[in-house]
């Protein structure tokens, strides 16, 4: 028999396992029947049918259709974060580095664009249900982890010293919120070149910045 160790997460009960297996089983028939039927026409009825579970069920884990969506991706989109920030090289410009980090988003939304183009549009307004807070950390982290690439290339003289990195920041993920809706609205968005649009639009942010 296994004994466990100090460092060993417990094991799950009954009660908790199931718990996940709902969570996980809604979280599939929602992006299924969005993907299938488009966000219109997917029902809460239809996402708990699928789900094989009770429409107050699914109730628990989400307030609405809407945000099943952010159900979805909540913790998806921190993974992605994340992993961005392991992709980025810090002796590379400050364009490049920007430019890694979202491709990991861009790479993301390019495998469901369906899905992508529901979420992208929702969380442009999204201030109220059961995920609003978890959502609106991401998008912080998201800036900050920007803050802190501006901050590098300050220190390196890439940039005005003068300039703030948070408001630099801050308009870089503008640039980036914009692109990244057109590029996904387009009927077969191409990864390249949105990837390819979105550098051009740093480039000409980051230029304005240089050290005269």
């Amino acid at each position: 028999m296994k004994k466990t160790g100090a460092n060993d997460e417990p094991a799950l009960g009954l009660r908790e396992q199931n718990k996940l297996e709902k969570l996980q089983r809604i979280k599939s028939a929602a992006k299924e029947l969005f993907t299938e039927l488009g966000y219109d026409a997917a029902t809460t009825r239809d996402i708990a049918k699928r789900a094989r579970v009770g429409l107050g069920t699914l109730f628990n884990y989400a307030d609405d259709k809407r945000d099943l969506i952010f159900l979805i991706y909540v913790d998806h989109l921190n993974e992605l974060q994340q992993a961005g920030v392991r992709a980025v090289n810090p002796r590379r410009p400050l364009l490049e580095q920007l430019v890694t980090f979202f491709s990991v988003l861009y790479e993301d939304f390019a495998g469901n664009p369906t899905l992508s183009r529901i979420l992208l549009r929702e969380l442009a307004f999204y201030q109220h249900g059961k995920l609003s807070v978890e959502f609106n950390e991401n998008r912080l982290r998201v800036v900050d982890t920007v803050m802190q690439l501006v901050a590098g290339a300050q220190e390196r003289g890439q940039i005005r010293s003068g300039a703030k990195p948070a408001d630099v920041a801050l308009g870089l993920f503008f640039i980036y919120a914009g692109a990244v809706r057109l590029w996904i609205s387009q009927d077969n968005p191409d990864l390249k070149a949105g990837l390819s649009a979105l550098r051009k639009q740093f480039k000409l942010y980051i230029h304005g910045l240089e050290p005269v």
